[in-house]
């Protein structure tokens, strides 16, 4: 487990175990999109004493399951969330149980234990004003429930375990396990003629196969003691629209990017408002040694190349128009 002890550059390692095959993992979450791309990710590095906890596993608002199963670990990775944005709305409650209470549990058997956290969070903590990415020490403001929760979640971590605990936010995440915007667009491909999608809201679509490898470098880092706790923004590079990514998706299909129509955020309403802009920045993971990750059109043209979605044939449209009309997607 972690020694716990901080050195003279203000960052603690695992004991001085870094080779690849020595730290020992936890990763909860690991059903979830992200959690299973990290469990390959962690097998492609060689990483061999690893933990995958599913929900069937691991309850993470249990406090006894997470009592019983965090000792023995160097490292927890923590993938479980409450991933329903709308939902969160409804039932802000049992939302922040899971995001923000639950979190808070793990991180104190975490500092019990000589553990060290990396807990996954998410750009909505950010109220989406602002017209520049977001640093990590940007000042917070979620305007939803969802986003709330997991700011509760953040500032648990960095209380309970000032030297150990880091968080990572990422957003606009896809990949090939669970549902997500990229896989949703390609099935609509098949359904309608056109398809209407936001203009106004901005972020960086994120591979999840792409920030798995990054965290498992971060958590590297972290053995070898040379990544400084705290905030890290694990996201792809560059920006666009919800609206740029729909089209980038329909070309990466070998479909007609002109089936995607934009529209507006007030077409589309939703139970749980959305930030408009969303873009963070990374500067941190210098600190770290780690690399950034590669711009989004790079991150979304590797996951078509690498059969991450099945695809529509080519060309593929309806066979006859939607009678009810083209919903708006956002």
């Amino acid at each position: 487990m972690t020694s716990g002890r901080t050195g003279t550059s203000g960052r603690t390692g695992t004991g001085g175990r870094t080779g690849t095959g020595k730290i020992r993992w936890l990763v909860t979450g690991a059903g979830g999109m992200l959690g299973h791309d990290l469990v390959s990710a962690l097998a492609e590095r060689g990483h061999d004493r690893v933990t995958a906890a599913s929900r069937s596993t691991l309850d993470i608002t249990d406090p006894a399951q997470v009592a019983a199963l965090v000792p023995g670990h160097d490292l927890v990775v923590n993938a479980a969330a409450w991933t329903d944005v709308d939902g969160a709305e409804a039932d802000e409650a049992a939302a922040t149980a899971v995001n923000g209470t639950a979190v808070a549990g793990l991180a104190r058997v975490c500092a019990a234990a000589g553990a060290a956290l990396v807990q996954i969070s998410t750009d909505y903590v950010f109220p989406g004003t602002a017209r520049t990415p977001y640093p990590e020490d940007a000042p917070t403001r979620p305007v939803n429930a969802y986003g709330r929760g997991k700011l509760a979640g953040e500032r648990a971590v960095r209380e309970i375990l000032p030297g150990r605990g880091y968080v990572v936010r990422t957003g606009w995440l896809y990949g090939r396990h669970g549902g997500n915007f990229v896989a949703t667009m390609l099935r609509l491909a098949g359904e309608r003629e056109t398809v209407e999608v936001v203009d106004d809201q901005h972020g960086q679509p994120t591979w999840a196969r792409a920030l798995a490898r990054q965290l498992v470098a971060l958590g590297e880092a972290v053995a070898a003691g040379t990544a400084p706790a705290g905030i890290y923004h694990g996201t792809a590079g560059g920006q666009t629209s919800w609206y740029g990514l729909a089209r980038a998706v329909f070309a990466g299909a070998r479909l007609e990017p002109g089936r995607v129509r934009p529209t507006s955020t007030g077409a589309f309403p939703r139970p749980a408002r959305r930030p408009a802009y969303s873009v963070l920045g990374h500067a941190r993971w210098a600190l770290a040694g780690v690399p950034g990750q590669p711009p989004w059109p790079v991150e979304l043209a590797e996951a078509f190349r690498t059969g991450t979605f099945q695809l529509p044939a080519d060309g593929q449209r309806p066979r006859r128009p939607n009678p009810g009309g083209d919903r708006s997607i956002g």
